[in-house]
């Protein structure tokens, strides 16, 4: 691989931009204009790429393979994982359990309050699109039984799942850029949530109620008829159960940074057999992993009078099979980045940045969003600026550690915002609300660009505080 990176390092800095610059542009013309679906897209143009910087034949499939089973090895885990958690919450009917006692605690005043709070916890283990359908019924019924426009409930609701999808671990996005720029996941989870909890507010659930308010009434679509109970109240779990499920691998990533960070300030023994233990726990893939297995006896087993493995068996294909695609995209954008790395085209990135005095946290978020309007993907968006910027990161010993985590939520801020017509959630979330394509413009993208740029904004405020 030495060779590979000293022939490519070979060219000059100029040619190596403008190799760059055209692989962003085929890719982007080959996901838009002929509709290739990402991974393909994403194959084809590191094989390109690696071979137009002169990476040698020999060296092309271990350059591949290498950036492609390394970004596996870390996310594929994390996001089987959390989907199969977010399934078991969902049909063992914890998510209508959670909606109703929050919009209970909140009052009928209050209610898109409380259902949004109920979005911003089911979101943190399941994707946006998966978990605003799971919530539909719910936010149906709630509007109906309040006899209130639909908007009130549904963008609030749709502008938490966002906020998790877009920032927090382990979803996709914000999993495969720290991968790439060795951001600390819990660092990672961190900042997310320092960031992302006020950007919740203020752009997720403030503006959505906004814009609802300016926008015609809308009355609840006919798309899922009158039923919303697929599981009996009395089978559903309680409360605090749903709750437990939810919050347990926050509290076992958060258990495993802070005994590491103790450690490394000498605080604590590290090499302590106990706190050796506690802090394998707490690796994200041991939490998410432990985690689902507490789920699965408290949702499914415990309530089965028989064949309960049989109904989990079905939950987990129900759940690994929609985010196949996901993983082979995301795991396509680290084949796409080690490409970049190995070519030496992330070096000459960073002389640019380094000429230009642009600073390598706006760089990362300028780069995402560029691709996000262009293309509509976040996993695309995220993964292939990540991959961009990962040279210029991991170059600068500064940039390491919580720098890094920073770094990793400004990307994906970018990398989920300005959502438009060739964006699917665009369209999910439009379809389902029963809104015309105008009102989408004037409302989920609005609220998208807030998120984008308020989270942004925290993220550097935080960066320049460190």
């Amino acid at each position: 691989m030495q060779d590979t990176t000293q022939a490519a390092a070979g060219l000059p800095t100029l040619g190596l931009m403008g190799i760059a610059a055209a692989a962003i542009t085929i890719l982007l013309i080959l996901i838009i204009r002929v509709r290739l679906h990402p991974f393909f897209a994403l194959v084809i143009v590191s094989i390109g790429t690696a071979l137009a910087t002169g990476i040698s034949v020999g060296d092309l499939l271990p350059t591949l393979l290498g950036g492609f089973g390394k970004t596996l090895g870390n996310v594929a885990l994390l996001i089987g994982f959390g989907a199969v958690l977010g399934r078991l919450v969902a049909v063992s009917g914890g998510a209508r359990v959670l909606a109703d006692t929050l919009i209970r605690f909140f009052g009928s005043k209050r209610a898109p309050l409380g259902l949004s709070i109920a979005c911003l916890l089911f979101g943190f283990p399941i994707f946006l699109d998966a978990a605003f359908v799971v919530m539909l019924p719910v936010i149906y019924s709630v509007a109906r039984e309040l006899k209130a426009s639909l908007l009130l409930y549904g963008l609030p609701a749709a502008g938490a799942f966002l906020v998790m999808h877009a920032l927090m671990p382990p979803h996709p996005g914000p999993v495969a850029a720290a991968v790439f720029l060795h951001a600390d996941i819990g660092q990672v989870l961190f900042v997310a949530l320092l960031v992302g909890l006020p950007t919740w507010y203020v752009m997720g659930y403030r503006l959505s109620l906004i814009l609802a308010n300016r926008s015609p009434f809308q009355a609840v679509p006919n798309l899922m008829g009158g039923e919303s109970d697929e599981v009996p109240p009395e089978k559903r779990p309680a409360f605090g159960t749903v709750l437990l499920v939810l919050l347990l691998p926050l509290a076992l990533i958060f258990l495993n940074t802070g005994l590491s960070t103790l450690g490394q300030g000498g605080v604590i023994d590290g090499d302590n057999p106990l706190v050796s233990a506690l802090m394998v726990i707490g690796e994200t893939p041991i939490a998410l992993l432990i985690s689902t297995c507490i789920a699965m006896w408290l949702l499914v087993i415990r309530s089965s009078e028989r064949g309960a493995m049989d109904s989990i068996n079905e939950i987990v294909e129900q759940a690994l099979s929609p985010v196949c695609s996901i993983i082979l995209i995301t795991g396509a954008g680290g084949m796409f980045g080690g490409v970049l790395t190995a070519s030496g085209i992330g070096d000459a990135l960073a002389d640019s940045l380094q000429a230009f005095g642009l600073p390598v946290i706006l760089a990362g978020y300028v780069i995402a969003s560029v691709i996000r309007i262009a293309q509509g993907s976040a996993t695309v968006a995220g993964t292939t600026a990540a991959g961009i910027m990962a040279p210029v990161v991991l170059g600068d010993p500064a940039l390491a550690g919580l720098p890094a985590a920073c770094i990793t939520v400004a990307i994906v801020a970018g990398a989920i915002g300005y959502s438009h017509v060739n964006d699917s959630g665009f369209w999910l979330v439009g379809r389902f609300l029963g809104v015309d394509t105008k009102t989408m413009l004037k409302t989920w993208t609005v609220i998208s660009t807030g998120i984008s740029l308020m989270s942004f904004g925290l993220a550097w405020l935080a960066f320049s505080l460190l």
